[in-house]
């Protein structure tokens, strides 16, 4: 028996090469730390199975399962493509991941989920194991419904974090397997992600925090535009990230270019590298308002909630699972907006009234919404299909 596997264990494997750390700000590790740490009492411990190399320092909630990382190949990409216009397995993609499975024949019946993993489920052996997809972004644009078909025939559910990513994936597959797809919306750790414990005075400047990747695709520029449109004295910003959850990297052109649109704006603006968790929370708890100003469609974005549960009160994009992470407690903008940005800025700065009515409700829908509420729901939807320690196969129950 393979360490720290017990018999009806969730058994995630992540990405190769994915460290499973707070140390980074990767979500996916962060959900499966969530969803682990709100295990119900009597549940077996999670188990998560981590290529051996990666961040030795990891979350607490979860067993760890290391095996020897097999690296992938340049060409790899490109050869799988070539096998999937052929109907062939994508044997590049398949290698690493046949490596986290080497002891599965002697794991006790477990549910595997496979986390952005398609092609891990054909290598679960569904005699043993249940085999479960879990998409957290659109995984099959590549694939052909032949191809889906053929490679999620096994899995017992593909899970989806929220219902824009199940819409697209069902678009993606065969009649005879839609009725797999099921949403599990994603949570927040609210011991984590709390209030201060104090607010600030009435009369104090509006502290506006941004936290992700300092890509395009996120809109910290958005961000920069909307206070460069206010000019405003009382509304004051952090920006925290890095590109790629590097804090000693050095700057892209285009984080160069950002801080120089934003020179205008003086000590109104604060720069921050990336920070763990939990310096993120702290930076949370300080905020009034956290911007997500994502141009492209999250899935979910975990930091609507963080920001909620934090006591602030959050301003994001109207765009892919976004809505559904806020609820009817955020405020939506349109994507790459700055003009609505700065708008929905200025009302909360001049009507505090209104931004602590924000804020109380943003707060009570995050802790409404927390992992024990997401860990529910996706154990509600293994047990409706069937997927549960006494039956392991990986096709639904009848």
């Amino acid at each position: 028996m393979a360490s720290g596997v017990r018999a009806g264990s969730h058994l995630h494997v992540i990405t190769p090469g994915d460290h499973f750390s707070p140390s980074t700000g990767s979500a996916l590790p962060s959900v499966v730390h969530g969803l682990a740490s709100a295990a119900p009492a009597g549940a077996p411990r999670s188990v998560v199975a981590v290529a051996r190399g990666t961040y030795p320092d990891r979350y607490p909630s979860a067993d760890v399962l290391e095996y020897d990382p097999v690296p992938s190949r340049r060409a790899d990409r490109y050869l799988d493509a070539a096998a999937a216009r052929l109907g062939l397995p994508r044997a590049g993609a398949r290698r690493p991941l046949a490596a986290a499975l080497a002891d599965q024949a002697r794991w006790p019946a477990s549910v595997v989920l496979g986390h952005n993993l398609p092609q891990l489920v054909p290598l679960v052996d569904t005699d043993r194991h249940a085999a479960v997809l879990y998409a957290h972004n659109e995984l099959l644009r590549t694939y052909s419904a032949r191809e889906a078909a053929r490679v999620l025939d096994r899995a017992g559910a593909v899970v989806c974090v929220s219902r824009y990513v199940a819409e697209r994936t069902a678009h993606r597959l065969p009649p005879r397997l839609r009725d797999r797809v099921q949403v599990v919306h994603n949570g927040v750790d609210t011991g984590l992600f709390r209030p201060a414990d104090g607010r600030q005075e009435a009369g104090g400047p509006l502290r506006v925090v941004f936290v992700g990747r300092t890509v395009p695709d996120k809109g910290p520029d958005v961000l920069v535009d909307a206070l460069l449109r206010l000019r405003r004295r009382d509304v004051v910003a952090t920006l925290v990230g890095t590109p790629h959850f590097a804090p000693g990297a050095p700057l892209t052109r285009y984080e160069r270019e950002l801080r120089a649109a934003a020179e205008p704006l003086g000590d109104a603006v604060r720069w921050l590298p990336f920070r763990p968790r939990d310096e993120v929370a702290a930076l949370l708890r300080a905020a009034d308002v956290v911007v997500v100003p994502s141009r492209w469609a999250e899935p979910f974005a975990l930091t609507v909630l963080e920001g909620m549960a934090s006591g602030a009160a959050v301003v994001a994009s109207r765009t892919g699972g976004v809505p559904e992470a806020a609820g009817d407690a955020g405020i939506l903008v349109p994507p790459g907006s700055p003009d609505a940005l700065a708008s929905a800025l200025e009302v909360l700065a001049d009507d505090r009234a209104l931004l602590a009515a924000t804020r109380d409700r943003c707060l009570r829908h995050a802790r409404g919404h927390d992992w024990r509420v997401a860990r529910r729901r996706l154990d509600t939807v293994l047990a409706d299909l069937g997927l549960t320690s006494a039956s392991p196969a990986g096709t639904p129950a009848p």
